[in-house]
């Protein structure tokens, strides 16, 4: 993992130009999640302990939401910390590459958030979720929960189409592929800024184009800065839902010509964010939304808005993967990496 490698991006992309503030109780929130990570059985898995600490998710929380509650920060935080070991789950063992073991593992894992609690004996990822799902849907209205449980099952659907491609070694087309990678990138997630900030938007909203462009975006902006932070000679070897990958297959391009196409990408896209973020008070006039939902609607569209700086900044300061592989140098970005 090399994140200096989206450095330049900061002199391109306004939405990564500015480092976010920080929430004041980072430390206490890492502390909380960490504890709770260690109590309830999640770290059995393939992520210890010590990687947990030195993964430092309280870090992207407390930037996506630097004035939000402290036990809000800590939910989401939590809710991190489970999406990234149910990750690293695929990522380092035979589920990752097993459409159907990932169909049967999250079949249990959404019918316990349908129940509302876990099945009696089971592991460690299922008890966790239930007990998450239980910290957070009861403040939330039923559209909330079924939006909620929507992106669960795109998440899923991402999940086994990428194991395909994994086990099958095939690439998903340059076309394909972003709606791809925003399934698996947790789009779950983004619902939960509401329940940080304490309000539900609305159906209406929610559905509208304006706000799934702002969405989606947010959510392509961080996990194609991922893809080119983590595109390692191993992962070029190997991995196939990575957008750098993609790229040097199907263009046939070297590494470093690819990861620059990404970088186009990347600006491209912020572009689309930052239409769909001033197309909002025309939404709101349009849907009639009266002054105090304005005012909590903008305040989730900042928190969104903040999240791929965020992202940057916490894999910038974040060990969680090791640092000694060779990455594929971009010839654009040699100059600024010195």
């Amino acid at each position: 993992m090399d994140a200096a490698l989206l450095l330049p991006l900061t002199e391109r992309v306004p939405a990564l130009a500015v480092p976010c503030r920080i929430h004041p109780d980072a430390r206490q929130i890492g502390e909380e999640a960490g504890a709770w990570a260690d109590t309830s059985g999640l770290l059995l898995g393939v992520i210890d302990a010590d990687r947990l600490s030195r993964s430092r998710f309280e870090r992207m929380a407390a930037r996506i939401f630097p004035e939000a509650p402290t036990a809000q920060v800590v939910l989401f935080t939590k809710w991190l910390t489970w999406l990234f070991v149910f990750d690293d789950l695929r990522d380092e063992g035979p589920l990752g590459s097993s459409a159907t073991a990932v169909e049967g593992l999250y079949e249990d894992l959404l019918k316990a958030v349908r129940r509302g609690c876990a099945r009696p004996g089971a592991g460690p990822l299922e008890t966790t979720l239930a007990d998450l799902w239980q910290q957070t849907a009861p403040t939330m209205g039923s559209a909330w929960r079924r939006r909620f449980t929507g992106h669960l099952e795109w998440h899923r659907a991402g999940c086994m189409e990428e194991a395909v491609s994994r086990r099958t070694d095939s690439i998903p087309s340059l076309e394909a592929y972003p709606a791809l990678r925003r399934r698996v990138n947790g789009p779950f997630m983004f619902d939960l800024a509401e329940p940080v900030l304490g309000t539900e938007i609305p159906e209406a909203l929610a559905d509208s184009r304006t706000w799934q462009n702002l969405v989606e975006g947010t959510s392509d902006l961080t996990a194609w800065c991922n893809d080119v932070a983590s595109c390692t000679q191993g992962k070029l070897g190997g991995d196939t839902c990575n957008y750098v990958i993609v790229a040097t297959r199907s263009l046939d391009l070297e590494p470093h010509a690819a990861v620059d196409w990404v970088y186009d990408q990347i600006t491209w896209r912020s572009y689309d964010v930052q239409a769909a973020a001033r197309s909002l008070p025309a939404e709101f006039t349009r849907l009639k939304l009266d002054p105090p939902m304005v005012r909590a609607v903008s305040k989730l569209a900042c928190g969104l808005l903040a999240a791929p700086r965020a992202h940057l900044d916490w894999l910038l300061e974040s060990n969680r993967y090791p640092s000694d592989r060779t990455v594929p140098t971009p010839r654009r970005t040699a100059a600024a990496l010195g």
